[in-house]
């Protein structure tokens, strides 16, 4: 037997399985927690100065786009309009952002409410239509935009009837280039082809060839001589073509920021006296994509 006074002295046993193990796994447990908060709250704070970063820079790009804007318009107000450049370039550096505005006159460009049938014709030629199709998109886009006129208008609106598209012809020129999605029968290929060549500020039947982009220029070589008469047609020559200068304005701007980020802006603007300001405004996108076109040849949707 024990002596009892061993017994005393013996140092008293822990219960089987005690409470240690418990406490080890709920100390792992809460620094696991802790350590996956901190990873949320790294990313979050990550996300929100990124947002923040694109929202400063957005606010950047409005601001500085204006300005440029502005500066190509004072470049061209202070000359009478027979003077004027038709195209050019306005550089400028601001904090660490270098901004350069390309401008160019709207005449560059096809207008959809001026153009004839037979340069729609050229241009839908020039971009992969065969003859007969482009021919109807010409008409189409004719029908759109011709006032009223008794049974030729009633064959027209028959068109998107048969279509069954809810509405007619609008009968009146076009608002905005992005509206020749709406006419019928036109292949949605060629309108997205078309568009970046297209403008409605333009008010001149024909282009100026002379600073158009390729595309333009064989629409305006491509196009049918009313007279049937084979061969280029005149005043298709960029040397010997003369056109009455517009006082639309197309202005694309490019902004690099710092780290190699681009933004892109496009203004079109009527550059006339208007008494309290050298111009208008007559449209404006600041939501371009990173390889905006207008920056050279061709351009964006006006």
């Amino acid at each position: 037997m024990t002596p009892p006074e061993a017994m005393a002295n013996a140092p008293a046993r822990r219960p089987a399985g005690g409470s240690e193990g418990f406490i080890l796994v709920a100390v792992l447990w809460i620094l696991g927690a802790l350590a996956t908060f901190v990873t949320i709250y790294s990313l979050y704070i990550g996300t929100t100065a990124t947002a923040a970063a694109a929202r400063d820079e957005t606010f950047a790009t409005r601001s500085l786009a204006t300005a440029a804007v502005e500066l190509a318009a004072s470049r061209l107000a202070g000359l009478p309009l027979g003077d004027r450049p038709r195209h050019g370039e306005v550089v400028f550096q601001m904090g660490k952002a270098r901004v350069s505005a390309v401008f160019q006159e709207e005449t560059a460009r096809i207008d959809l409410n001026s153009a004839s049938r037979q340069l729609l014709i050229g241009l839908f030629t020039v971009l992969g239509a065969e003859p007969a199709t482009a021919e109807q998109h010409a008409d189409r886009i004719i029908g759109w935009r011709a006032p009223p006129s008794g049974p030729d208008q009633n064959a027209e609106l028959a068109l998107y009837r048969d279509a069954g598209l809810s509405y007619g012809p609008r009968a009146a020129p076009f608002v905005q280039v992005d509206e020749l999605w709406r006419v019928v029968g036109l292949s949605p290929a060629l309108v997205e082809a078309a568009l970046p060549h297209l403008t409605v500020f333009s008010g001149r039947a024909e282009v100026n060839v002379q600073h158009a982009d390729p595309v333009v220029r064989a629409a305006a070589a491509a196009a049918p001589r009313p007279d049937g008469v084979e061969g280029p047609r005149p005043g298709t020559d960029a040397a010997a073509q003369v056109i009455t200068a517009s006082d639309a304005v197309r202005v694309v701007v490019r902004i690099d920021f710092p780290g190699g980020r681009q933004r892109f802006a496009e203004a079109v603007i009527l550059v006339r006296n208007f008494g309290d300001a050298p111009y208008r405004m007559l449209s404006w996108r600041d939501e371009l994509p990173l390889h905006a076109p207008g920056m050279g040849a061709g351009g964006s949707r006006g």
